[in-house]
């Protein structure tokens, strides 16, 4: 059997398949669809520090290739998260990567900490810098001195749970994020979060979103997705989690070869939930095509 595993820093995954945040619930919702042995790991949605009940409907809108969305984070908080959805997480047969948003700086390093006093059942922790759907999500991780800030801290807070800074694709440069976010002390980026976009009722001429923008993901963004991972790649300063309209092993390696160590099955979860499954048992017959026996043997291989 070929050698599918594959390392980010601190975090060591079975497979390179994840599920990302904000489209698979707590994982409990998945059981029915998802054989959890099959795939590297889930990340829960975010949570944040205090519950939020999100933005005014209507949250989603289907576009061209995608989706818009401007859920707002709605959650029951960190709390209900560590007391509610904690004792689930450690019975799972895969890596379990939390993921959370501050609303400031020091709320994200305190709710760090509240992670790593909660004792083990997180794999590792992505740290939600980039939502486009709420006020002051955005700015973080456009500025590199404050993602490398907030890095830095999140890291003297739980020195040893793995951390992933999960970046946004607005920006006139990601590299330079993602040189902070190694900088910083993070295992890994997650590279991209949804593309800031809008729909509109021309006839009404209003927006239908309630939030008026939101954030575009899907199949819509992958040549964007991808060409952002290729970038921070070429680096060689932290490994890449790519996210962005993968919903076929195609996709998946695509992504691999261009550099990324891992990646995150998105808004495929929405219309396919086995999606990633089919994925990861595709994975050993994409390897004969290379003749590789281990999955880190095609990761950054383009000839570009």
């Amino acid at each position: 059997m070929p050698d599918l595993s594959v390392t980010l820093g601190r975090l060591t995954l079975r497979n390179p398949v994840l599920v990302a945040s904000g489209t698979f619930g707590y994982a409990k919702e998945m059981t029915q669809f998802v054989d959890f042995t099959k795939i590297g790991g889930v990340i829960p949605k975010t949570v944040t520090h205090a519950p939020r009940a999100g933005n005014a409907p209507p949250r989603t809108v289907e576009t061209a290739s995608g989706m818009l969305n401007a859920i707002g984070l709605d959650n029951d908080g960190l709390e209900h998260l560590l007391s509610h959805h904690l004792p689930y997480f450690r019975t799972l047969p895969t890596a379990v990567i939390g993921n959370i948003a501050g609303k400031t700086e020091d709320e994200f390093v305190a709710m760090a900490t509240r992670v790593a006093e909660s004792g083990q059942g997180f794999a590792g922790l992505e740290l939600n810098l980039s939502c486009p759907n709420v006020s002051g999500g955005l700015d973080f991780a456009t500025d590199p001195e404050v993602t490398k800030r907030i890095i830095r801290r999140c890291r003297d807070a739980c020195p040893n749970i793995p951390l992933i800074a999960k970046l946004t694709p607005n920006v006139t440069d990601i590299t330079i994020i993602a040189k902070a976010a190694a900088d910083g002390g993070a295992d890994a980026v997650s590279a991209v979060n949804t593309f800031v976009g809008m729909a509109v009722d021309w006839r009404r001429r209003k927006p239908i979103l309630g939030n008026v923008t939101g954030g575009l993901s899907g199949p819509a963004i992958k040549p964007l997705a991808l060409r952002a991972v290729w970038r921070i790649a070429k680096l060689k300063a932290i490994p890449v989690i790519a996210v962005g309209g993968i919903a076929t092993l195609d996709d998946a390696m695509d992504f691999l070869v261009a550099g990324a160590t891992a990646f995150q099955v998105g808004t495929a979860n929405f219309y396919d939930p086995s999606a990633s499954v089919r994925i990861a048992e595709g994975l050993p017959e994409a390897l004969l095509v290379f003749g590789a026996d281990r999955i880190m043997d095609v990761v950054g291989t383009l000839n570009a």
